[in-house]
């Protein structure tokens, strides 16, 4: 049967079975206006129902009239795609994916890894015939793709498709054809955006215009590639990969430079929901399509966006001691829970984080996204405010700091991640890692971020290079210098002392292959040289008046210091105080003068912020010493516990400012110290081994109370890498004093192979102790 209109001949054969079954009744197409008029007819003796069912038939005739219509003008029906497989388990094999915790899902997402191929089945509905069958791959990126802006690609498949020799080019063909299933190989060039994707696959027949598409449900996830060298963050080295790359627990270094202290932090970049959290904080940021696949942009931009100052980014930052409102720094363990926070509030900024959390994260982003990473704490690092590469610190005439000159600090120790990649915007050489940091301190074109900065141009003191390099260098090379206030001085100041020695003591990250479970730095490699020159030496000098010259600074380092100084001041450094115990600070002066020396000593104690910034007054002190010619003397203050106990602020630190005058020569001395009191580990034991999956097991955590007073408002957070439930937090009973206790929480291992638990403890009156325990999951 056969309808006419003026331009198409419908053959009802086309037709859907229940169409063929109305239409031999209904010559619809003319007496559509009539039923039309009748239904709208106020005097129409027909039922509302008999109207609307109607009404409904009538719209739907209509569209397929017009659908067939358009269709037979445009060609014959294609042979359709009714199934996708992205092989996403065979291809993460392939692409050192397969830890990505999304690949336990029923469907998948396919995540693979640029400059390299992955394969994937399509399932046709009829035997894939090549001449006259035609299909096309047409990838997506954004909210609207574009062929101009390399955002839309559309990649034709055949089984011997043209030789195509640029490694820029996305390239796809067909491997083997079993009737109606395609094996197909795509190959995903080194510099395409590091994103999420989206995939539809559309067919036609030969010299037709009738196109179907069929749209891929699952996402694809494109990662940087450090084992291609078509990447630019190509890393060479094997073990390096393992660790910068594949390796989901580390070692966070705090604490003061004589007494580091190292806790376990889970970097968790495979959980499930970190990579969609990473892609969603991604996506708000200012980056275009080109920006997306080059790592200096893509680092910059995560170092702006872990923090929160700026985007609605990840984290808040906290330095008060007041964390009523969200988490205290020290109770997280790791940066899966941060990142699923985020995601799970449609990126609410999470509260709260310091210099190492941050770190931690922006170290478990980039090993995410691709990019070798590793954490880098520096102690003694500067936190030069006024770009003088100098950090200047001042003091009354009595020897009492004054903070209100500028806004410089010395923080006891700051965290920053390390990117490895190679520089073509510099010149050669100044590729390999590279300081990205996403602490909030100092704005770099107007947002809250630093880096990427060369680690090798840092050493070398090439401060006029990109990224933030002087801000770097001053951290770990900056020059440390006391002033005091003198009015007969041109200046208004006179300089005490220069310290060249005391910024960057030390630069550690974790060794390759190699963890402990102790707070200790047993497990950590010195990367001091990498940063500067040996200390002392012609060219470590080198390098910061190399610098200085570079910033037009060099006046502040030809500033005379006193040259009559014949009297050798010495602070003695406090090596170790346990918390609850008392101790004591001693200036050791030698007089070299064959006479008799008067000496003014002022000797201050505070509790101090890890970033240098003075919480609370312990103790002063101010004495006129008389010493005689060659002799020694040692002055001895005593700090009891009550003095400093309940002053204490985050990390426990204190800080040692010694100040000496000498009355008959005019010499200045100055130095300073700081350390932390110790704080007991929290020690874990399992109940029982081996550890099999699905089978509860108990934690037992024990805790000892140093304090002669009561803990109370005691909290544990345990978190493990492969457990049923990752995160808990339990509260505990009171703790009496100086009492030690056990207990014991259920935990119920969730996958086979190595794994961590980090434990951290928190209760009113003493926080920031931790502990960790290393298990095998049969």
């Amino acid at each position: 049967m056969k309808f006419h209109t003026a331009s198409t001949t419908i053959n009802t054969r086309n037709l859907p079975f229940f169409v063929k079954i109305i239409f031999p009744p209904i010559n619809w197409y003319r007496s559509f206006p009539s039923m039309f008029s009748n239904i709208l007819s106020p005097n129409t003796t027909h039922r509302p129902a008999m109207m609307f069912t109607r009404l409904v038939f009538t719209l739907v005739c209509t569209f397929l009239f017009f659908n067939l219509a358009t269709s037979q003008s445009i060609g014959p029906a294609p042979n359709e795609v009714y199934f996708v497989d992205l092989l996403a388990r065979q291809n993460a094999k392939s692409h050192f994916t397969i830890k990505y915790e999304l690949l336990d899902d029923r469907r998948p997402p396919l995540i693979v890894r640029r400059g390299a191929s992955f394969k994937m089945s399509i399932a046709l509905v009829k035997p894939y015939k090549p001449p006259v069958d035609k299909i096309r791959l047409e990838f997506m990126y954004g909210p609207r793709p574009q062929l101009g802006k390399g955002t839309l690609i559309y990649l034709p498949v055949t089984l011997n498709p043209p030789e195509i020799k640029d490694i820029n080019k996305w390239r796809a063909k067909i491997l083997s054809v079993q009737e109606n299933v395609l094996l197909t190989e795509v190959y995903v060039p080194p510099n395409v955006a590091v994103s999420n994707w989206n995939l539809r696959v559309s067919t036609k027949q030969q010299g037709s215009r009738n196109i179907r598409s069929y749209s891929v449900r699952e996402s694809i996830f494109i990662l940087f590639n450090p084992w291609s060298k078509l990447d630019p963050v190509f890393l060479e080295r094997e073990d390096y990969r393992q660790e910068f790359i594949l390796q989901d627990i580390g070692k966070i270094y705090i604490g003061s430079y004589n007494q580091p202290k190292g806790r376990q932090w889970i970097y968790g970049q495979f959980n499930r929901d970190v990579l969609p959290a990473i892609m969603f904080m991604m996506s708000r940021t200012r980056l275009d399509y080109a920006a997306r696949g080059n790592p200096i942009k893509v680092v910059r931009a995560i170092a702006q966006m872990v923090n929160s100052h700026d985007d609605n980014g990840l984290l808040v930052g906290n330095w008060s001691g007041d964390y009523k409102s969200g988490t205290p720094p020290w109770s997280w363990t790791g940066s899966a829970p941060i990142l699923e926070q985020y995601l799970a509030t449609n990126g609410e900024p999470v509260k709260f984080g310091q210099c190492w959390v941050f770190a931690g994260v922006t170290t478990t982003v980039a090993r995410a996204l691709g990019i070798a990473a590793r954490t880098v704490t520096n102690f003694v690092s500067a936190h030069d405010t006024d770009d003088s590469l100098t950090v200047d610190k001042f003091f009354d005439a009595k020897g009492q700091p004054i903070s209100d000159v500028n806004a410089d600090s010395i923080w006891n120790f700051h965290v920053w991640t390390d990117v490895w990649m190679t520089r073509p915007d510099l010149p050669a050489g100044y590729g390999g890692w590279q300081v990205i940091d996403a602490t909030p301190q100092e704005t770099s074109e107007g947002l809250y971020r630093t880096g990427p900065a060369s680690v090798e141009a840092v050493r070398r003191g090439e401060i006029g290079l990109a990224y933030d390099a002087p801000f770097v260098f001053a951290e770990v090379n900056a020059d440390l210098v006391h002033w005091r206030l003198d009015e007969s001085s041109p200046l208004g100041w006179k300089k005490m002392m220069t310290n060249k020695h005391h910024i960057g003591r030390k630069i550690i990250t974790k060794k390759v292959g190699y963890i402990s479970e102790a707070p200790d730095t047993r497990d950590a490699e010195d990367i001091t040289d990498k940063y500067k020159n040996k200390e002392g030496t012609a060219e470590e000098r080198m390098s910061v008046l190399n610098a200085a010259r570079a910033g037009g600074l060099s006046y502040l380092f030809e500033i005379p210091e006193p040259d009559r100084e014949d009297i050798k001041f010495e602070l003695i450094k406090i090596e170790r105080v346990p918390i609850g115990q008392p101790f004591y600070i001693i200036v050791r002066m030698y007089n070299k003068a064959p006479t008799k020396r008067t000496i003014t000593l002022s000797l201050n104690v505070n509790t101090v912020y890890y970033t240098g910034i003075l919480a609370h007054n312990v103790k002063q002190e101010r004495r006129e010493i008389e010493i005689g010619p060659n002799k020694v003397i040692e002055h001895r203050v005593n700090v009891h516990v009550h003095d400093y106990l309940p002053y204490l602020v985050d990390y426990s630190m204190l800080k040692i400012y010694a100040v000496a005058s000498v009355r008959e020569t005019s010499q200045t001395w100055s130095e300073e110290d700081d350390f932390a009191v110790e704080k007991p580990p929290l020690t874990l034991h399992v109940s029982h081994t081996p550890l099999t999956v699905g089978v509860p097991f108990g934690l037992r955590i024990e805790i000892t109370n140093p304090l002669d007073l009561v803990l109370n408002g005691c909290k544990l957070t345990i978190e493990g890498t492969s457990l049923v439930n990752r995160v808990q937090t339990v509260a505990i009973p009171d703790i009496n004093r100086k009492t030690k206790i056990s207990h014991v929480v259920q935990l119920t291992p969730r996958r086979p192979g190595e794994s961590n638990i980090v434990v951290t403890f928190q209760s009113k009156q003493l926080g920031d102790v931790y502990g960790s325990k290393s298990i095998t999951i049969a």
